[in-house]
C-alpha cells in the first residue's frame, strides 16, 4: 500500500488530496478546522527550510557562475522581465475591471472597517534591502536583505579565487543537502494541502467567493488572461519552447501555491520544479526564483489594480486616463517587495488609493468589505505569482546558457 502511494507522481497525489480536501470541507463544515494543525505542520516545515535554502543555494549559484560580471547581465534581464510582466498583468487587470465594473451597485453599509498597518515609505523599503546585521536578517526571514547579502557573499567568494575553494565546496554541498531536505518535506505536501484546503472550504471560503461574483470574475478573468497570454507568449514565441510542457512542469508548484497562499512558502517546491522539470540550472534557479518570490507579484498587481478601480466605482470617484496611469504606476511599485504571505497585498491598497485621494477611513471600509473573501482570491493570485517566477526563470536561464532543454522536454519527474 505504502509502495503504491509513493509510485504515484507527487503532483497527482497533491491534486487528489486537494480534491478530497474540498469534498471533506463541504461535508464537515467548520469541523474541518479541527485538522488545521496538519496544515500548520506543513507550513512550518516549509518555513523552516526557506531561509537556509535561499541563502545556501543563492551563494552556491553565484559561485557557480564563475564570473562576477555575469551577475550584472543576469540581474538586468531578471529585473527587466519581472517588471515587464508585472506591467502587463496590471494593464490586463485594469482592463477587466473597466469592462466588468465590479463596484457598480455594491453597498458597503454593512462593512466593518479594518485597521490598516502604516505603509512604509519607498525610501525605507529600499534601504531595508541592505541588512544592518545579516544574522538578524536571517533570523527574521527578511528575504530581500538575505538575497542581497547572499549575492555579496557569493561575489566575495568568486573574487577571492582559489583561497576560497573550501568554503565554495561547503556551500555547493550544503545546497545539495537542502534540496534533498526539500524533497523530504514535499512528501508531506499532499496531507498539508488536504488540511489547508478543507479548512478554507469548511470555514466558508468557497461560499464567500460567490458572494462577490463581479469582483471575483474580473480578477479570475484577468489572472487567466495574463497566464494564457503573457507567459504563453514568453515560452512559445520568445523562447520557442512547447507551452504544454512548461505547464506540466510547473503544476506541482502551482498546487502548493494554491494551498499555501504564499510565494515564499512555495519557494522550495518552485526551485525543485525549476531544476527537475524545466531544466533551469542551479545558478539561475537559486538566484532568479528567490528574487521572484520577493518582488515578482503579478497576481498581487492584478488584484490591487482591480481593487483600486472597484473602490473608485463604489465611492463614485471618476477615473480618466491620468487616474488609470497613476493606479498602474502605484500598483507596480507597491507589488514589488510585497510580503509573500497570505493577504499581504490587501493591506497595500491604501497606498494605491492614496493617488486617487481616497482617505484612510474609506480605505478601511473597503478592506473590511473585501477581507472575509480574500483568502480564496489570495490562493489564485499566488498561483499567478509562482507561474510568473518560473516563466521568467526559464527565459533568463535560456538567455544565460544555464538551461538544459533535454530536461525541459522530458516527462516531468514530479
Amino acid at each position: 500500500m505504502l509502495k503504491a502511494w509513493f509510485e504515484i507522481t507527487l503532483w497527482k497525489r497533491i491534486m487528489g488530496m486537494l480534491v478530497l480536501g474540498v469534498i471533506f470541507g463541504v461535508l464537515a463544515g467548520e469541523t474541518a478546522s479541527s485538522i488545521s494543525w496538519i496544515g500548520e505542520i506543513f507550513i512550518r516545515l516549509i518555513r523552516m527550510i526557506v531561509v537556509p535554502l535561499v541563502f545556501v543555494t543563492l551563494v552556491s549559484g553565484v559561485v557557480a557562475m564563475g564570473d562576477p560580471k555575469k551577475l550584472g547581465s543576469l540581474g538586468f534581464k531578471t529585473l527587466s522581465l519581472y517588471l515587464a510582466t508585472t506591467a502587463f498583468a496590471i494593464t490586463i487587470g485594469l482592463s477587466m475591471a473597466t469592462i466588468i465594473q465590479p463596484g457598480i451597485g455594491v453597498d458597503l453599509a454593512g462593512a466593518v472597517p479594518k485597521d490598516l498597518p502604516a505603509a512604509k515609505p519607498l525610501v525605507d523599503r529600499l534601504l531595508a534591502i541592505i541588512p544592518r546585521n545579516p544574522i538578524e536578517a536571517l533570523a527574521d526571514a527578511e528575504m530581500l536583505a538575505i538575497i542581497f547579502f547572499a549575492i555579496m557573499f557569493g561575489a566575495g567568494i568568486l573574487m577571492t579565487g582559489k583561497k576560497a575553494k573550501t568554503i565554495s565546496e561547503v556551500f555547493d554541498n550544503a545546497s545539495e543537502v537542502m534540496l534533498k531536505v526539500t524533497h523530504i518535506v514535499m512528501e508531506v505536501a499532499p496531507f498539508g494541502v488536504f488540511a489547508l484546503i478543507s479548512n478554507v472550504v469548511g470555514t466558508g471560503g468557497i461560499e464567500q467567493l460567490f458572494t462577490i461574483v463581479p469582483l471575483a470574475s474580473a480578477f479570475i478573468a484577468a489572472c487567466v488572461l495574463h497566464v494564457a497570454i503573457t507567459h504563453t507568449f514568453i515560452i512559445k514565441f520568445i523562447l520557442k519552447l512547447p507551452v504544454k510542457r512548461f505547464f506540466q512542469g510547473v503544476r506541482g508548484a502551482q498546487l502548493v501555491a494554491f494551498s499555501t497562499s504564499s510565494s515564499s512558502g512555495t519557494l522550495p517546491v518552485t526551485i525543485a520544479s525549476a531544476e527537475d522539470n524545466l531544466g533551469i540550472k542551479p545558478p539561475v534557479a537559486s538566484s532568479v526564483l528567490p528574487l521572484g518570490a520577493t518582488i515578482n507579484m503579478d497576481g498581487s498587481g492584478i488584484y490591487v489594480g482591480i481593487l483600486a478601480v472597484f473602490s473608485a466605482q463604489v465611492l463614485g470617484v471618476p477615473l480618466g486616463l491620468t487616474e488609470y496611469l497613476l493606479i498602474a504606476l502605484a500598483a507596480t511599485l507597491v507589488s514589488i517587495g510585497t510580503a509573500a504571505v497570505p493577504s499581504a497585498s490587501l493591506f497595500l491598497l491604501a497606498t494605491v488609493l492614496g493617488v486617487l485621494d481616497i482617505d484612510q477611513a474609506q480605505t478601511a471600509i473597503i478592506v473590511g468589505f473585501i477581507f472575509p473573501f480574500d483568502r480564496p482570491l489570495d490562493m489564485i493570485r499566488t498561483v499567478v505569482n509562482v507561474t510568473g517566477d518560473l516563466s521568467v526563470g526559464t527565459a533568463v536561464a535560456k538567455w544565460e546558457d544555464e538551461f538544459d532543454e533535454d530536461t525541459f522536454r522530458a516527462a516531468p519527474t514530479e
